[in-house]
């Protein structure tokens, strides 16, 4: 038996795994301890803190009123005079007495410059909604907030007060103006506040910090990071996508002594010209200043993995298998949403009968509908870029995308056509697909069958190479798997006919496989 081949697969680094699998969790476990110390202590101060909290409502609920009475919403020009000194002094006074109420203890550190030094305040991590205490603490700024908060009874009079820059979701064009507002405003050479903005865009769980959206860099000014922490021994305040509720991390918060935040104001980070003239840049080496600051990894998740997440789930897939790095894939792969959500309900399909959404060598060749061969298991290999034996949906979609696609030329499947099509007469019977599939691959009767009738469309009884195309097409694995079968070839026939070449065979092997592997330029 000729030896297998045997290869280094250079490996990207930025495609790896990140430092922080999954941002989006809040795995709190409340100890029995922890639960009996919670209800006691609930039980007297939910109620009492309840009542203080409705107390200070009522307080600030007309004051809001009356200093929004009469003021056009859009295209208004800033408060000014008795409206902003009432918004700076009275409504911050009475929210700061609402999270006193809730049991929050304020921890200030650096010191918060003025608007024009700094027109914009980045926070981050946002990872739950309590962290409005930081525009309390900040002096009410403006901030950028969906036009349906408005309409929330009590609250959405608040929220004017902070004359924030509105985002709405069934306007086409309201990405574009919310840039030109907040630029407009940031620009304003003091005239406008403070715009406060959360780029990270999601809550998460503040394990890492995670891809920054570029709306707070893009009018390229002066920005002044602020980082919260939340240092408590028990977390009661993470909101995030898989976790506890919101009714009842409140419950819990109100059933603490205290709950401590820590809001830290940095030095102002002045982008250099190259940062104004590249917000992404500059929204990363703001968002890496911070990451000191706090002592945390950066990762590439964003948003849109959020949304991936929730498809996995409905797809009956473990929600974390939805998480890709969405900002990195996109970015190196050049793939869009769609096709990222394409791919993730392909490789639902695949692993509909495994659980924790990860895939082994034998589920793999049951989707494929073949044996575990060596060209089988050299593909899988490829795949399994961590080399645990199993494939995950990011490294599906990286493989996918790297490995099998550019396989899928016409060239290639012109190739393979010829093969089966044995008597050159442009169609490909059942018994010429059976005949190659049985002496190359050992595919079973049963699963020859199976296959022939996919790639068979019209149910002809032959396959044209228009079908074989089409199929080739939406099974891209297959495209890889006939390249690495016929160099497994190649090499097996190199070793019969000259075993002394095996050491220079395998150096070749590498360089070919370097030049067609994932190593792309960061």
């Amino acid at each position: 038996m000729p030896p297998l081949r045997v290869f280094t697969l250079p490996r990207q680094q930025s495609l790896l795994l990140p430092a922080v699998i999954n941002p989006f969790v809040q795995d709190t476990k409340l100890s029995k301890a922890a639960i009996i110390k919670c209800v006691l202590l609930g039980i007297f101060l939910v109620p009492i803190r309840a009542v203080l909290v409705s107390l200070v409502l009522m307080v600030t609920w007309p004051v809001a009123f009356i200093i929004t009475f009469n003021h056009p919403l859009k295209g208004a020009e800033p408060m000014t005079g008795w409206r902003r000194i009432m918004c700076r002094r009275v409504m911050a006074a009475l929210g700061r007495a609402y999270y006193f109420c809730m049991g929050f203890r304020v921890v200030i550190k650096g010191r918060q410059v003025d608007s024009s030094e700094a027109p914009i305040l980045a926070v981050a991590p946002h990872s739950t909604f309590f962290d409005g205490i930081v525009c309390i603490v900040a002096g009410l700024p403006s901030t950028v907030s969906r036009v349906e908060n408005l309409a929330t009874p009590i609250f959405g009079r608040l929220v004017r007060c902070l004359q924030p820059v509105l985002v709405s979701r069934t306007d086409p064009d309201s990405r574009k103006n919310t840039i030109q507002e907040i630029e407009s405003r940031a620009k304003s050479l003091g005239h406008w506040p403070q715009v406060l903005i959360f780029p990270e865009g999601t809550c998460t769980n503040r394990s890492c910090l995670i891809t920054f959206k570029q709306g707070a860099f893009i009018p390229g000014v002066p920005v002044q990071p602020v980082v919260m922490r939340y240092p408590n021994k028990l977390d009661t305040v993470s909101w995030t996508w898989q976790g506890f509720s919101s009714k009842t991390l409140l419950l819990l918060t109100l059933s603490q002594l205290y709950t401590t935040v820590e809001i830290e104001f940095l030095p102002t980070h002045f982008p250099t010209e190259e940062e104004k003239k590249c917000p992404p840049l500059f929204a990363s080496r703001v968002r890496d200043k911070m990451a000191q600051a706090l002592g945390v990894p950066v990762t590439d998740h964003t948003y849109e993995d959020c949304r991936l997440m929730i498809s996995a789930g409905e797809l009956t897939l473990p929600m974390e298998a939805g998480l890709v790095e969405f900002t990195k894939i996109s970015r190196k792969l050049n793939l869009k949403w769609d096709n990222v959500k394409k791919e993730l309900e392909g490789f639902a399909s695949m692993a509909a009968s495994c659980k924790g959404g990860r895939i082994n060598i034998e589920e793999f060749a049951s989707f494929l509908k073949l044996p575990v061969n060596p060209a089988l298991e050299e593909l899988f290999a490829l795949f399994d870029r961590n080399g645990d034996g199993t494939i995950d949906f990011r490294e599906y979609v990286i493989g996918v995308t790297i490995l099998c696609r550019p396989a899928n030329t016409e060239d290639v499947l012109r190739m393979a056509f010829k093969l089966f099509d044995t008597d050159e007469d442009e169609r490909i019977t059942r018994e010429e697909f059976t005949a190659l599939l049985r002496s190359a691959l050992g595919v079973s009767n049963i699963n020859m069958a199976k296959l022939f009738k996919e790639i068979d469309a019209d149910d002809s009884g032959f396959i044209t190479f228009n079908e074989f195309q089409s199929f080739a097409m939406s099974h891209p694995e297959y495209a890889k798997l006939f390249t690495t079968y016929l160099e497994l070839q190649r090499y097996q026939a190199i070793q019969e006919a000259n075993p002394g070449e095996l050491e220079l065979s395998g150096q070749i092997s590498d360089i070919q496989e370097e030049s067609t592997s994932d190593k792309k330029d960061d």
